[in-house]
């Protein structure tokens, strides 16, 4: 062991000093600058140079597109292990998964894929306890295209579990298709309905309730504004026309409208929320076609969700007056706050969601972000825990009131997932389905770790490694953070991080504030005005890697998709000499202008907005864009995609071209990897896949000076 170390500290000597004896001068393709774009803030005047990269159907943008798509792969040609990082992620990834099993009426039904097919195929089956036992397609996406760009985005059962709706996204845009299959029959229905985003089937009856947008203009489909949501009711086998009107809006078309019913179908709930966090909430008892709908909450100031009814009372988890989260029951009849009855109490954990089955309540928690299962009566009182094979991560318990079995999912950044079977009965688990994948979990250990931030808060970090490794500061190191939204980051197992580890590397992730690690204070603390918080937590987590004896900042990279990829251009604005390699990735990048394209609206909650003096200095003073100066930065591998209609491709766009410009180091290139016919991350083939994961890695070893 320790000759190889040798061997791999000589190769990174020799590499490195080549690196910079001999560095070769970028050539970058050529960026228009627009001249005279400005912009007037509260009396400040900002230029947009980069403006005229917003318009993606633009001859003059498609060819930017091309040429820098083109110089990238230039650039990898010049990396002579790529090819051998995608052999061995082929290799990772070809192997049988299974998803989760769930029942729906006398019937299992779950996702498999045998290991490299694009899309996993959706199949049913009667026997209950036997994985391996015969089984017949429902659904198989692959052959809704031929480039595996058509993916199954979600499936509804209507509640007599005759029908199955499902939706399917093309090329990963958040637009989705409606169809609907008759399962006796295993044919479609002539039902298709379009243009709809951001929404579910919600089932009652003889059809379904959703959300729709209006139809964007020719040519806008994946840029404009998504404003003016409107809540409709499809009847089976009628044209979507025709569909009724439940509820619309028009005097505020930016607060969103989302539709859902009980499992039985008896009540409609809608929630209306501003942005991505806080929504309001409507009832109507359906067995009741002519009552009106009766107000749960009436503000957006904190999260609410109905998980099912019992004779009519409605059991609701919420953080309302306990940013933890709390389980209540909420009579229709007398819906005030004060009259909610709390069946499970707030902890000193996080709650982070419940399902009713067999009539219990299973309740999963967050222990320092490690799951807890607990499953409690309908009065609250405890019945159980699950005992998990160890500390890491676990999903599941979904089901119906009326079954005594369900499944969930157990796994960490070391273990790859095992599914198990709980029998409510017996209160036990087994194994159900363990996972095939070709690494070697004995060799591999995940700590959990806790650093101090800036401001003297606790932060935890997950670190994986080899058993063996050899703490001398020089192992190339991911850290991988996000810090938003509410949104927990959590150790997953992930099939292309075995690359790294195989290779003598560490990969961390930091589970910094903003996210949902510790409630709702942990997620303001993270917020608005206080976002630099996120910052200065990500910075400390890769300053505790350094001083921990893990790595040294010529071996350092950072990752974040998102909310993350805003992180990872701030931290590089504010601290470029602390990485090595940076992959900003589908991110939010231009603080200043999110608002005005799709979605970006919902996300003023999280920012700010610029109408807004103070939110608009504050957005300013870390937006990656407009915090890029002349100086060396690492080497940046930005990742796009041109059918994401999420965070669209202008901010990243903007974004490189603006940090090609302003990079001082030839050493360390700024590169930007588009990708076609993909979106903001879901549904994505995975051909796609692993020729992205290819390059990052190759990219972060290669800057490294490392070869593998």
């Amino acid at each position: 062991m320790n000759n190889i170390y040798l061997r791999l500290s000589v190769l990174v000597i020799i590499i490195t000093l080549l690196h910079k004896i001999a560095p070769v001068p970028l050539k970058y393709p050529k960026t228009n600058i627009s001249k005279n774009i400005t912009e007037i803030y509260h009396g400040k005047v900002i230029e947009d140079k980069y403006r005229w990269l917003e318009d993606d159907n633009s001859k003059q943008t498609k060819a930017w597109v091309q040429k820098q798509n083109s110089f990238t792969d230039r650039y990898f040609r010049k990396i002579p292990f790529r090819n051998k990082i995608e052999k061995r992620l082929t290799e990772l990834w070809n192997y049988p998964t299974l998803s989760m099993p769930f029942k729906k009426g006398e019937k299992i039904y779950f996702y498999k894929n045998d290991g490299l097919q694009n899309q996993s195929i959706f199949y049913v089956k009667n026997n209950i306890e036997d994985p391996d036992s015969l089984a017949t397609v429902v659904i198989d996406p692959n052959k809704l295209s031929n480039d595996g760009t058509v993916a199954l985005s979600g499936i509804y059962f209507s509640n007599d579990h005759k029908y199955l709706g499902y939706s399917i996204s093309k090329s990963g845009s958040d637009w989705r298709e409606f169809h609907v299959k008759d399962l006796s029959t295993g044919k479609n229905l002539n039902d298709r309905l379009t243009w709809i985003k951001f929404s579910g089937m919600a089932w009652s009856g003889d059809g379904f309730y959703y959300k729709t947008f209006p139809k964007p203009e020719q040519g806008k489909e994946l840029s404009q504004i998504n404003q003016n949501s409107r809540i409709f009711y499809h009847k089976l086998g009628t044209d979507q026309k025709n569909d009724k009107l439940i509820f619309f809006d028009p005097d505020n078309p930016k607060i969103s409208a989302y539709a859902s019913t009980t499992n039985d179908g008896r009540f409609l709930m809608i929630y209306r929320s501003k942005g991505t966090y806080g929504r309001s909430l409507m009832v109507k008892d359906l067995n009741m076609p002519e009552s009106q709908f009766i107000t749960i909450v009436d503000d957006y100031d904190s999260d609410i969700r109905i998980v099912d009814h019992i004779n009519g009372k409605l059991i609701a988890i919420t953080d309302r007056k306990s940013p933890k989260k709390r389980v209540v029951i909420i009579d229709p009849k007398y819906p005030k706050e004060g009259l909610w009855e709390t069946i499970i109490p707030e902890n000193n954990n996080v709650l982070t969601s419940v399902n009713m089955i067999n009539n219990n309540l299973v309740a999963h928690y967050m222990v320092d972000i490690i799951s807890e299962w607990i499953i409690f009566d309908l009065n609250g009182n405890i019945i159980n825990k699950v005992n998990l094979p160890g500390p890491g991560i676990s999903y599941g318990f979904g089901g119906e009131n009326n079954q005594s079995i369900s499944w969930y999912r157990f796994e960490s950044l070391v273990h790859p997932p095992t599914i198990y079977v709980y029998d409510f009965t017996k209160n036990t688990s087994k194994i159900y389905y363990e996972s095939k994948a070709k690494f070697e979990k004995e060799k591999y250990v995940m700590k959990q770790k806790f650093y101090t931030s800036k401001d003297g808060t606790r932060v935890p970090i997950f670190i994986a490694h080899n058993k063996e490794l050899v703490l001398d500061g020089m192992r190339p190191t991911l850290l991988h953070g996000y810090g938003g939204f509410n949104i927990s980051k959590k150790p997953y197992f992930n099939k292309t991080i075995p690359i790294i580890l195989e290779n003598g590397g560490v990969y961390a992730i930091a589970s910094i504030r903003g996210g949902g690690e510790y409630g709702q204070e942990w997620h303001e603390a993270g917020m608005l005005d206080k976002k630099q918080n996120v910052f200065d937590d990500f910075i400390a987590g890769a300053q505790f890697l350094i001083t921990e004896g893990y790595t040294t900042p010529e071996r350092l990279a950072i990752r974040g998709g998102s909310n993350g990829g805003t992180l990872v251009g701030a931290v590089i604005n504010q601290k470029p000499n602390l990485f090595r390699v940076a992959f900003p990735e589908v991110g939010v990048m231009d603080m200043l202008r999110y608002e005005k394209f799709t979605i970006g609206w919902a996300w003023a909650v999280e920012y700010g907005t610029v109408n807004d003096k103070n939110d608009f200095e504050n957005l300013l003073s870390y937006s990656p864009l407009h915090n890029i100066t002349d100086m060396s930065y690492p080497s940046v591998l930005v990742y796009t995609a041109d059918h994401d209609d999420r965070v669209v491709p202008a901010h990243s766009f903007k974004y490189a071209a603006k940090l090609q410009k302003h990079q001082t180091s030839d050493d360390y290139p700024i590169l930007i990897r588009i990708g076609t016919s993909t979106g903001h991350g879901a549904g994505k083939s995975t051909k796609k896949r692993i020729k992205e994961y290819a390059e990052k890695w190759a990219f972060m070893f290669y800057e490294m000076g490392l070869d593998i």
